[in-house]
């Protein structure tokens, strides 16, 4: 009789333990996609200020044609990514690198470098890629909890019956900032 009990309640424990580890993969999994979500959100704040970003710059800069049609077919690149992570940092990649061309176009147009709107589009636009590396270190944190618990013994002995697997990070290169070249020593 003492066997059973031992028995039974040893198969307490481990139905109890198989409840914790599932439902920490669930809330695990559901930061990742709430960090996907944010992230998400701050790409298409970006992708809905770089028209407005070219219509301001092409009124100066008419002649930068090539430019511009880079930067909106690599908008509509990035776009069209979707929700992979790796397909999407690699298309917003590609983008940062013609949007910092088209901001120091502005360098060459004194005019542009004055003007208000551009200057509110401007910090629009810094503010919003502090955004996206904020999100993305949330989302990229909460990818990594996600894939230790997924390789972590027990988790991994559930993980895969369960459906769970491993994510990719979100790795965006951003372009350097175009900022003008200062040199104060005067050579």
């Amino acid at each position: 009789m003492l066997g059973i009990y031992i028995l039974i309640g040893l198969g307490v424990i481990v139905l109890v333990a198989v409840i914790l580890i599932y439902n920490g993969l669930v809330q695990k999994r559901q930061m990742v996609r709430n960090g996907w979500a944010d992230v998400d959100v701050q790409l298409k704040r970006r992708a809905d200020l770089i028209p407005r970003l070219i219509e301001t710059v092409r009124g100066y800069a008419a002649h930068e044609n090539t430019l511009f049609q880079e930067v909106v077919a690599k908008r509509g690149a990035a776009l069209a990514a979707g929700d992979d992570p790796v397909a999407r940092g690699t298309a917003e990649s590609a983008l940062s690198q013609p949007v910092a061309r088209l901001v120091a176009v502005a360098e060459a147009y004194p005019d542009l470098k004055a003007n208000q709107n551009f200057l509110d589009l401007q910090k629009e636009l810094v503010d919003t890629e502090n955004k996206i590396e904020m999100a993305r270190r949330f989302f990229n944190g909460a990818v990594r909890e996600l894939n230790i618990a997924v390789e972590s013994f027990p988790a991994n002995l559930m993980a895969g019956p369960f459906g769970f697997q491993q994510s990719p990070f979100f790795e965006i290169e951003t372009a350097d900032r175009a900022l003008p070249n200062v040199n104060f020593r005067g050579a």
